[in-house]
C-alpha cells in the first residue's frame, strides 16, 4: 500500500467519503506524496506523452499563434507570455525559437511558467536555459505580474479535479442530483458511494445546460477548478486585454458517462490501484467551459478539432518545409503529422478553444 493510499484511507475513515474532486486533488497535488509535486511524468519513460513531446511542428505553429495574437492585443510593447502546466518546457521552447521571427515581439514577450511540481521547475529550467529571455515562474496564475497577456493551456484541464453527480430524479430540480464520492468498501478498499442527499441548490446553479438532457442514473462531470480558472483569467483581463488558448481532449457539446481514467506507463489502469502514482485525467466539457466564460462577460470561440486548427495555423507547410531541409526525417515528420491530425489519433478528439478580453478580433486558427 503506498503512503499516500494509507493516508487517504485513514481520513476516509475519520471524515467520511470525499467527493471525486478531493481524491484527485489528493492524488495529484498532494506536496509529499502527490503525483505532480514528486516526479516528472512526461515522455517515453514516464506515464503519458503530449502534443509538443511528439513533434516540435506543435509548438512552432503555436509560437507564429502567439506573435499574432500579441498583434491583435494592439502590439504592446510589454506582454505576459503565460504557460500552464508547462511540462519539460518543450513547448514554450518550440514557441520562443519561432517566435524569434518577430523582433519585435521577442522583446515585448515576459515568460511565466505556471508550475505546481518542483521536479519539472528544474527540467524546465534546463530546457529553458538557452533560449535568450528571462523566465519566471508562479505556482498560480494571480501570482503573474498584471499586464496584457497571452494564456496557454495545453492538456492542463484535463487534469482538474472533477466533480462527478448522478441523476437520481430528472424532474426534481436541484433535489434530483446526488453526489458521487469515494468511500471504503469493508476490506478496506476505496469505492464509489452515492450521497444520500441532494446536491445543494448553489451547486445545481453550476450546471450546464445540457444536464437538462439527463435521464435517471446518468453521471455528469463538472470541473469547478476550471470555473475558478476563468474568474482568474476574467479578473486579468478586466484591466489589461488578453487571450488564452486551451487545447484538450473532449467532446464540444455535454456528454454524460464518467470518464475519470487513470495513466501508468501509457497504460490504463484502475483509478484507485496506486493513489499519488498514477496520473489521473478526465475529459473536457467545452460546452460547459464556453457557457461558463461568457456567463462571466469573456468572449468565447468555439471548440474545434485539433486538426482544423493546426491546419490553419499551417502546419502542413511546416512538415513540408522540414522535410525539404532534412530529407531523411521525412517518414518521422509523417508519422507525427498523422499522430497530432488524422482522425483515429489526435486529430478530432483533441479541440482548441480561445477565451478573450471583449473585443478583440477573432483568433488566428479559429475564424
Amino acid at each position: 500500500m503506498s503512503r499516500l493510499k494509507t493516508r487517504l484511507t485513514e481520513y476516509i475513515r475519520e471524515a467520511g467519503p470525499i467527493s471525486v474532486a478531493e481524491y484527485m486533488t489528493f492524488c495529484l497535488l498532494d506536496p509529499v506524496n502527490g503525483y505532480y509535486p514528486t516526479r516528472d511524468p512526461l515522455g517515453s519513460d514516464g506515464d503519458f506523452i503530449t502534443a509538443p513531446e511528439i513533434s516540435q511542428m506543435f509548438g512552432e505553429v503555436l509560437g507564429l499563434w502567439c506573435v499574432q495574437s500579441w498583434i491583435d492585443l494592439g502590439r504592446p510593447p510589454e506582454v505576459n507570455l503565460i504557460e500552464l502546466g508547462p511540462g519539460r518546457g518543450i513547448m514554450m521552447s518550440d514557441m520562443l525559437r519561432a517566435a524569434k521571427l518577430d523582433s519585435a515581439f521577442q522583446q515585448a514577450v515576459r515568460v511565466t511558467l505556471v508550475e505546481a511540481s518542483s521536479a519539472l521547475e528544474a527540467v524546465q529550467g534546463h530546457t529553458l536555459a538557452s533560449c535568450g529571455l528571462p523566465v519566471m515562474w508562479a505556482s498560480d496564475l494571480a501570482q503573474v505580474p498584471a499586464g496584457p497577456s497571452i494564456i496557454i493551456g495545453n492538456e492542463f484541464l484535463d487534469c482538474l479535479p472533477i466533480r462527478q453527480l448522478i441523476c437520481a430524479d430528472r424532474f426534481a430540480g436541484h433535489e434530483g442530483w446526488v453526489e458521487r464520492r469515494v468511500g471504503l468498501n469493508e476490506d478496506g478498499d476505496f469505492r464509489f458511494v452515492k450521497d444520500d442527499t441532494p446536491i445543494s441548490s448553489d451547486l445545481a446553479a453550476t450546471l450546464p445546460a445540457g444536464a437538462a438532457d439527463a435521464r435517471n442514473d446518468d453521471l455528469l462531470e463538472i470541473n469547478p477548478s476550471a470555473a475558478q480558472l476563468l474568474d482568474q483569467i476574467n479578473a486579468r483581463f478586466q484591466d489589461y486585454p488578453g487571450r488564452a488558448l486551451f487545447i484538450d481532449y473532449g467532446p464540444d457539446s455535454t456528454e454524460f458517462g464518467d470518464s475519470l481514467q487513470a495513466l501508468k506507463r501509457h497504460e490504463k489502469v484502475g483509478v484507485f490501484s496506486d493513489p499519488g502514482n498514477t496520473d489521473l485525467t478526465a475529459r473536457v466539457d467545452f460546452a460547459a467551459l464556453h457557457q461558463t466564460a461568457q456567463s462571466i462577460g469573456l468572449d468565447a470561440t468555439e471548440a474545434v478539432p485539433q486538426r482544423e486548427f493546426l491546419s490553419k495555423l499551417g502546419i502542413e507547410m511546416r512538415a513540408v518545409a522540414l522535410a525539404r531541409a532534412k530529407p531523411e526525417a521525412k517518414d518521422t515528420l509523417t508519422r507525427q503529422f498523422h499522430r497530432l491530425t488524422a482522425e483515429d489519433e489526435m486529430g478530432t478528439l483533441f479541440k482548441a478553444m480561445v477565451v478573450q478580453s471583449q473585443g478583440l478580433p477573432m483568433p488566428l486558427g479559429l475564424r
